[in-house]
């Protein structure tokens, strides 16, 4: 099995040939995300009855073992990923230990180009990891979805119709990308993980709580406009205050000690994202008020179930974080195999909530089935 792998660590200054010169100049701003361009998983589902049984049937090949590529293939399948690892979540990392896992275990010839950025990178960096990527011509780009900027680059892609585009951490189609979609959706349903941390967090006792939000665009739309709108339905429920801290722990912190300084009342925060909860935990620390204010993680990841263990998180949402490269993994098999009719339109992934009293036994048999893959060294 022959395997290319290249990283590559960009600066944020690089120099601009003219068709990377066209890709900032897509970059300007446009507008601003709309939500009602999103169709919801259970919206999407009504929808489109058909894709039911095919998600079912998906989900269960990820889950169950692997099965070997049957299909001789004539040359490496070239696979180019970019993703904004930068950061304390450990779930970039995790799929791409995953994805490359399955495949070894498929037997795929593969080729890998990796390139990881940070959330608060100028928006050059990516343009150039995306004229990099399509430079060298792959047949399958992974990207996602988190700014004004992705949506402008996937339709650049999107209008090329190659390479075939493979949406990470995006369960929610576009209504504009419909004529056009990408290959997969895959990922874990936010605005669904959001509903089973609200579940448990807004109960009928009253909730004086402030929003720290992650960057402006889809996943503070779908994590924390979610649990605002679930929030308003319970009348012992107040939002004193928003916040949006680019996902940077530093940030949530500030906005965390500035809430408790105008709100002393403050009881409840909800975090959209790992960074935002341990950043949120540092100020609660600093004023020794973690028992005194509840706040989540979301994503389960290790660094969410190590501030669970020590009893500074409250709760999260806990995502089968492996089944994501799994997913991406499977779907590039079945193509692959010419069973692209067997591929559903959104991989979401099973979610389960966790709080700092689940029992060990119980979590340790899901941090085991979370991380099937990624654990291995």
């Amino acid at each position: 099995m022959r395997l290319a792998r290249n990283y590559h660590l960009l600066s944020p200054r690089p120099k601009l040939g003219c068709c990377l010169a066209f890709i900032i100049f897509l970059l300007m701003p446009a507008g601003a995300f709309s939500e009602e361009n999103f169709t919801p998983l259970d919206e999407y589902l009504q929808q489109h009855p058909e894709q039911i049984s095919l998600m079912a049937d998906f989900a269960s090949v990820v889950s169950g073992p692997a099965v070997a590529l049957n299909q001789p293939q004539n040359s490496p399948v070239r696979i180019a990923i970019i993703y904004p690892a930068f950061q304390n979540s450990d779930y970039w990392h995790l799929s791409i230990k995953a994805f490359e896992a399955r495949l070894k275990e498929l037997q795929i010839t593969y080729e890998l180009m990796t390139h990881l950025s940070a959330l608060d990178d100028d928006p050059s960096v990516l343009a150039t990891q995306l004229q990099r990527s399509l430079d060298w011509k792959p047949d399958y780009l992974i990207f996602t979805l988190g700014a004004l900027i992705h949506r402008q680059l996937i339709e650049t892609i999107l209008a090329q119709k190659k390479p075939k585009l493979i949406l990470q951490n995006v369960t929610t189609p576009l209504q504009d990308w419909s004529a056009h979609p990408p290959f997969l959706y895959v990922g874990f349903d936010h605005q669904a993980g959001t509903r089973l941390l609200a579940g448990k967090m807004l109960s009928d006792s009253p909730s004086q709580y402030a929003m720290l939000y992650h960057s402006h665009g889809y996943i503070s739309q779908l994590r924390g406009d979610t649990f605002i709108r679930l929030g308003n339905d319970k009348p012992n429920t107040r939002l004193l205050g928003s916040y949006y801290t680019d996902n940077d722990p530093d940030r949530a912190r500030d906005a965390t000690l500035q809430e408790l300084d105008r709100h002393p009342q403050l009881n409840m925060l909800f975090a959209c994202s790992t960074d935002t909860a341990l950043g949120a935990i540092e100020a609660l620390r600093l004023r020794d008020k973690l028992d005194q204010v509840t706040v989540n993680g979301w994503g389960g990841g290790r660094p969410e179930l190590e501030a669970l263990g020590r009893g500074e998180l409250d709760l999260t949402v806990m995502r089968m974080n492996d089944d994501n490269g799994v997913a991406m993994a499977e779907a590039i098999k079945a193509e692959l195999e010419q069973r692209s009719d067997q591929v559903p339109q959104i991989f979401s992934g099973e979610m389960v909530l966790i709080t700092k009293d689940t029992p060990a036994v119980e979590l340790n048999a899901l941090t085991d089935k979370a991380f099937r893959y990624s654990a291995a060294e």
